[in-house]
């Protein structure tokens, strides 16, 4: 079967990398793909905004499966415009993919549904948030309402970083959270409106300097499993925060199919959801993928025809995986392009898969940085000492000037393994 796969990132690159395998897959696309997705895929030029494109392509070249990788499209309805023309999508609906598009809009249906989470304030106001401030003491969480693609989140530790902290989102809805404390960890499922499957767990990275310091980025590396989101801690968090989310939407007329990506905060109360994401993350599909040991077509397609209960439950590879994301220098901020990137080949001999995100090339066909985060370097290993000891061989390998990465991804882990 033919599958077109829309996105252009790390995280489109590991879907790529993983669809690639299926017995299933006669034929991939990808829009617009990347250098890396093009070593799996033919890359085409489609605009995901352009939603008669999209299904004129489909159409015209037989496409069975639509796969919508990023956030933005799925907000922006495409998932409708795609089923409403007969194809189908592994991806929510434009309804339901307002468990991300608006944060307002999930804390609402946490508090109907009774789901455990922050206590919160949703207001468009900018006066009405700086009055609020008090009753959340400090820190506090400030976050932007709709997409801001992993970075519009601000924890103020002062009362003059949060009164900047919402003023800079002056003009638009945003949201007040309390401060959880706990460790954070990412639970990924899937659904297809009504079954819904645990789909593995990860860590990642979001702070962009060693030591967890510096602002918030879309994520410079992950870990999966996440040991610390135990066998019994997982099961409570899917029947107290992901099943009844399935439940809710399904009784609202807007069902759930897709993955779903559950950001949460595990608090001496038990687990709290942060935020929802209504697709795999980035950098966590990279750390995912090399551990599902299913084929990953064959669940997005019987999710997409509502048959997820009869499909095989998801089955991960013990061994842990680590991913470290190699970044332009100026990243989160404006990042330097068109540095040069080489030794991808003695990299991958060590055993590591790259994945590429803001990847491009030059005029002599070279490989060169074209975005904030470049590459994702990703290994595997008995343990995630074990795995991140084999990632960073493959990152000494990569000749990158002009990037930089983390040195201490999976650092709570590997004390733990360590027994600090």
């Amino acid at each position: 079967m033919k599958v077109l796969l829309l996105g252009s990132g790390g995280r489109e690159d590991a879907l790529a990398w993983k669809l690639a395998q299926s017995r299933l897959l006669s034929k991939l696309y990808a829009a617009p793909g990347n250098p890396g997705i093009a070593r799996h895929a033919e890359c085409v030029a489609l605009d995901a905004t352009d939603h008669a494109a999209v299904i004129a392509f489909a159409r015209t070249q037989a496409i069975a499966l639509v796969v919508v990788g990023p956030e933005a499209p799925l907000v922006d309805g495409l998932a409708d415009s795609l089923r409403a023309a007969g194809i189908a999508v592994f991806g929510p609906d434009r309804a339901a993919a307002q468990l991300e598009g608006s944060k307002a809009f999930t804390k609402a249906l946490c508090a109907s549904a009774g789901i455990p989470t922050a206590a919160y304030l949703s207001t468009d106001s900018t006066d009405a948030a700086l009055d609020a401030l008090a009753r959340f003491g400090l820190p506090v969480v400030i976050k932007a309402d709709g997409l801001a693609a992993g970075k519009g989140v601000v924890i103020a530790t002062t009362r003059a970083e949060a009164e900047a902290a919402v003023r800079a989102l002056a003009g638009g809805p945003l949201v007040l959270e309390e401060f959880l404390e706990g460790e954070e960890a990412s639970l990924f499922a899937i659904s297809d409106g009504q079954s819904v499957v645990p789909f593995g767990a990860a860590q990642d990275h979001k702070r962009v300097g060693d030591g967890d310091t510096g602002p918030n980025t879309g994520g410079m590396g992950a870990y999966s499993p996440a040991p610390v989101l135990t066998p019994a801690l997982e099961a409570r968090a899917m029947a107290e925060i992901v099943e009844p989310t399935v439940r809710a939407m399904a009784a609202a007329g807007t069902p759930y199919s897709g993955v779903l990506y559950a950001g949460l905060m595990l608090t001496a109360d038990g687990p709290k959801l942060i935020e929802y994401n209504v697709r795999f993350g980035d950098p966590e599909a990279q750390v995912l993928m090399p551990r599902f040991t299913g084929d990953l077509l064959e669940l997005m397609l019987a999710t997409a025809e509502g048959r997820l209960a009869e499909a095989p439950a998801p089955v991960f590879s013990p061994d842990a995986a680590l991913t470290v994301v190699m970044a332009a220098n100026g990243y989160p901020g404006t990042p330097e392009k068109g540095g040069s990137i080489a030794g991808l080949d003695a990299a991958e001999a060590t055993g590591a898969t790259l994945f590429h995100a803001g990847t491009g090339r030059d005029a002599d066909g070279g490989l060169i940085a074209n975005g904030g985060r470049v590459l994702a370097v990703t290994a595997t290993g008995a343990s995630v000492s074990a795995a991140r000891d084999a990632a960073y061989r493959a990152v000494a390998a990569i000749r990158f000037p002009t990037g930089f990465c983390r040195s201490d991804i999976g650092w709570r882990e590997v004390a733990r393994e360590a027994g600090a």
